[in-house]
């Protein structure tokens, strides 16, 4: 009986554990199938700078000259139309070409009747006027003139279309994966764009050039002996001190555009915008921009293009010693305040062996931020040095031994 009495009890207690087990998981149950709300999406944006710096133009970009680093940009890879801001790579090629030794400055151009009819931006040619390939270059500079800017193609090149093959020839050698020309002016016409970051590459390419940089800040001209006056469409060679160069654009389709370099205090900065709204904003965001770099940051310049770097001995050489010089700048842009986290490396073999070309590569310059590598630039050699002759080479053997002790 004791027995059957236990089993009722254990019994129940097991029904009443259970019945309050389901109770406590129907009352959890809407709880956990309540919907939890979602976090709330993240805004996106092709400036990734959002809270640093706004600007109304619709692409970009802020560049250090010496190691190209980006400091700001906004959508810097979307494709635009440019307007004049073409012209830029119309003057690389030119100065290119000058440095070359194809052209002279003081070379005549012939106007022809095709580059006499551009519209737009002109110094009005006639067709058969003589002017030189530097006032040519000056009037592209400084008054936008698409006359000349064809004429000049035509000089280079023997045809306006053979020149804009060489234009997307040196887009593409120069890694310009945003750019595409139809013609040398910038007038408006289809598959025409460039990018920010493109563009920025041009204009620095253009600043290697002494010849760019002496028209480029010219701010007014006096074109045939007085007769037409130009004055420079980069009004910020007056607005904005440190600015030495530049090119302005204008188009329905581009709006306004602007592609300036300026330097302070050893930091060569290269803005550029496309796409601006109104009048003048061109130049107001580029100032803004222009401040933003300035205030920010600071220029650590370990050597200059072309510096002599050191002299190592050339054996077997018919000099006995060669100059090595930097290919290009050597320098980083920090913010202001890390200058003593850059540290810079030259890496040289002791000596060279004969024959040694002028440009060769003979070592590197390495430069760091933090024990990083950020920037290599290549050491070359000054001049060049043939193999010694057998004469000279018994020659100074026998310097040696008879100058020995």
């Amino acid at each position: 009986m004791k027995n059957t009495k236990k089993s009722i009890l254990f019994a129940l207690i097991c029904l009443i554990l259970s019945l309050a087990l389901c109770l406590s998981s129907a009352l959890a149950a809407p709880a956990a199938n309540t919907p939890q709300p979602k976090p709330a999406p993240q805004a996106r944006t092709g400036n990734k700078n959002p809270a640093q710096l706004n600007t109304t133009a619709e692409s970009a970009i802020l560049m250090d000259y010496n190691s190209g680093q980006v400091l700001f940009q906004k959508d810097p890879d979307t494709r635009r139309p440019m307007a004049s801001v073409t012209k830029l790579m119309t003057m690389l090629l030119i100065c290119e070409a000058e440095a070359q030794g194809k052209i002279k400055l003081t070379d005549k151009v012939v106007a022809s009747e095709h580059a006499c009819s551009m519209g737009g931006s002109q110094i009005f040619l006639e067709p058969g006027e003589q002017l030189t390939i530097k006032e040519m270059l000056i009037s592209i500079a400084t008054g936008s003139a698409n006359d000349a800017s064809v004429a000049m193609a035509e000089q280079i090149a023997g045809s306006e279309e053979a020149f804009v093959a060489m234009m997307n020839e040196k887009a593409q050698a120069m890694g310009l994966k945003n750019t595409h020309f139809s013609n040398p002016t910038g007038l408006p016409v289809e598959n025409h764009y460039t990018s920010a970051r493109d563009m920025a590459k041009v204009l620095r390419e253009c600043l290697r050039y002494p010849v760019f940089r002496e028209v480029s800040k010219i701010y007014e001209y006096d074109l045939r002996g007085g007769e037409f006056k130009l004055w420079n469409t980069n009004k910020l060679l007056k607005w904005y001190p440190g600015t030495d160069a530049g090119k302005t654009g204008w188009t329905n389709e581009a709006k306004f555009c602007l592609a300036a370099s300026a330097k302070r205090d050893g930091l060569r900065l290269i803005s550029v915008v496309l796409g601006c709204p109104m009048p003048k904003t061109h130049f107001q965001e580029t100032m803004k921009i222009f401040n933003y770099g300035f205030a920010r940051y600071k220029a650590v310049n370990l050597a200059e293009e072309g510096q002599v770097i050191k002299v190592i001995k050339v054996d077997k050489g018919d000099l006995e010693k060669v100059k090595v010089i930097t290919q290009a700048p050597v320098g980083l842009v920090v913010a202001k305040g890390q200058e003593k986290t850059v540290q810079g490396q030259i890496n040289l073999p002791d000596k060279l062996k004969a024959p040694v070309k002028k440009g060769q590569v003979v070592g590197n310059y390495v430069v760091t931020k933090d024990g990083q590598e950020l920037l290599k630039v290549n050491l070359v050699a000054a001049d060049n040095v043939p193999k010694a002759s057998p004469f000279k080479l018994f020659n100074d053997i026998l310097n040696r031994v008879y100058g020995m002790e």
